[in-house]
């Protein structure tokens, strides 16, 4: 661990800039939307404790200088953070599958990646972070975001909540953080949770201000939810990560967030694997001599997102990071007119439940 000064410093060196409070609300500086082609304020991963993750650790990449394509790109957040442009998501991967799929995913250049407390796979997540480190890769090259439980509002059990991933990740600080739902899972779209939502917000900014989180946002969170944020903030959340893919595309939310200076992440951008059937999908990817994986990723980095593909499979992987070709203006155009909301035997899950 390092201490508490250089972590402080760390944060000022990652881009914290002036910043001005007027009454209730904060006026950060930075363009969200600004496009970087450098890798090195990637992220960077924790190590295996087991004898077979430590040899991995031996075949991975000393350094990000050398990134190309997206998986060198990123933006920059609000206060000067910079995030990469594709990450891994890591949900539904158990907790002791993570440290290899980050380990392969370090491999093809992955230097952000997707962990949330509900996930129950933040310590397998801290150990693959570790991994990385031990193959040379510096903290700061790697870009780690986990999430505040959507049942967490109050401030104290959020406050909790924060130390307890930080503990089980084994790192000295989270790159960025997010409440998860604006309402709990049991409740999504439905009661109103705004004191709630204000409360777990005041306990990311009091991390935030302490070193403990480099930059702070929000999950599934609509206008008003977002507009309940800024009426009771003294920083801005920084991101909104959001379900967004071909054929469910929120264009109003998506231009919102970004007009208030928020980057959008786009989590599930293959619709959890159902938009593979769509004989449309399919005939455009081939046109491009993609996949159809890989048309679905590049259309959410042409609409100007974060996809956060997820996959365990080293090839599937590999494949979801080329995505380095273009979408012609009339086809995007087509894809962006295209509808899809059946999420078949997946419909259960309330974020694809169509509220």
């Amino acid at each position: 661990m390092v201490d508490n000064a250089k972590r402080r410093e760390f944060m000022r060196m990652g881009g914290m800039c002036a910043a001005a409070v007027i009454g209730s609300s904060f006026v950060a500086c930075g363009d969200s939307n600004k496009s970087d082609s450098s890798a090195n304020d990637s992220n960077a991963n924790i190590s295996k404790s087991s004898e077979s993750s430590a040899k991995d650790s031996n075949d991975l990449p000393t350094n990000s200088t050398n990134l190309n394509g997206v998986l060198g790109e990123t933006y920059t957040l609000s206060n000067g953070v910079k995030i990469p442009k594709l990450g891994l998501g890591l949900w539904r991967i158990d907790n002791d599958k993570v440290p290899s799929v980050i380990s392969e995913a370090i491999k093809v250049g992955y230097r952000h990646f997707d962990s949330a407390q509900a996930y129950e796979n933040e310590v397998g997540t801290g150990e693959g972070v570790k991994n990385a480190i031990k193959g040379g890769l510096k903290r700061e090259e790697i870009f780690v975001t986990t999430k505040i439980r959507a049942e967490h509002k109050t401030y104290d059990s959020a406050t909790k909540s924060i130390d307890e991933s930080l503990g089980k990740l084994g790192l000295d600080f989270i790159d960025l953080m997010l409440i998860h739902s604006p309402q709990p899972w049991n409740d999504f779209r439905g009661g109103d949770y705004s004191q709630g939502n204000i409360e777990a917000w005041r306990a990311l900014e009091d991390a935030h201000k302490a070193g403990k989180i480099r930059a702070i946002g929000v999950s599934n969170f609509l206008q008003k939810d977002l507009e309940n944020i800024f009426a009771n903030c003294t920083i801005k959340p920084m991101a909104n990560q959001i379900l967004t893919h071909i054929g469910n595309t929120p264009f109003d939310l998506i231009a919102y967030c970004k007009a208030q200076g928020l980057v959008v992440e786009a989590y599930s951008p293959i619709a959890h694997g159902e938009l593979l059937r769509d004989e449309r999908i399919q005939k455009m990817a081939q046109k491009y001599g993609v996949s159809a994986p890989q048309l679905c990723i590049r259309y959410a980095l042409e609409i100007g997102t974060i996809p956060l593909p997820k996959s365990a499979n080293p090839a599937h992987i590999a494949s979801n990071a080329q995505v380095d070709f273009a979408i012609s203006e009339a086809d995007l155009e087509e894809l962006k007119k295209m509808r899809f909301k059946d999420y078949g035997e997946h419909s259960y899950f309330p974020v694809f439940s169509g509220k």
